[in-house]
């Protein structure tokens, strides 16, 4: 993308994000648009670092991390601190999906369980509720059911 700026709307259109969310990571200061009167106009900076907060939120990174790991990156550097640091939240955060994809996994199988249809047993030609002849309970009644 050319270093030219950008508008509120062509960054809406581009990063499919909406004015509100722009003004919400300005108001964070997460992204630092210029302002002419009452425009706001981002440069490549902008772009870049909305970028990378789109990517964390899609992680479920928090926006304070996302914070923590912008400010970390320096112009011209080699930013092994920042991407040190990257990979260590990466990490940390992979191990809490894997984690909630497992008991994800658990609740579903549970629920399939759940909500499964009854096993149905073939008809016999016998009755299977008991009988309602009185006898001593020693007794069974062979012909009429199988319960007693």
């Amino acid at each position: 993308m050319s270093d030219d700026l950008m508008t509120i709307r062509q960054m809406c259109d581009t990063y499919e994000v909406t004015p509100r969310t722009l003004r919400f990571y300005e108001a964070r200061e997460l992204i630092f648009p210029q302002r002419r009167g009452q425009h706001r106009l981002y440069d490549r900076r902008d772009r870049a670092r909305l970028i990378l907060i789109l990517r964390g939120k899609r992680f479920g990174f928090s926006l304070e991390q996302i914070r923590q790991l912008l400010e970390l990156y320096e112009p011209g550097g080699t930013n092994r601190a920042q991407i040190a640091a990257t990979i260590n939240v990466g990490r940390d955060r992979l191990a809490d999906m894997e984690r909630q994809y497992a008991e994800l996994s658990e609740a579903i199988a549970d629920l399939r369980t759940q909500i499964s249809p009854p096993v149905r047993y073939p008809r016999t030609a016998q009755r299977m509720t008991p009988c309602r002849r009185i006898r001593p309970r020693s007794a069974t009644c062979s012909s009429c059911c199988t319960m007693c």
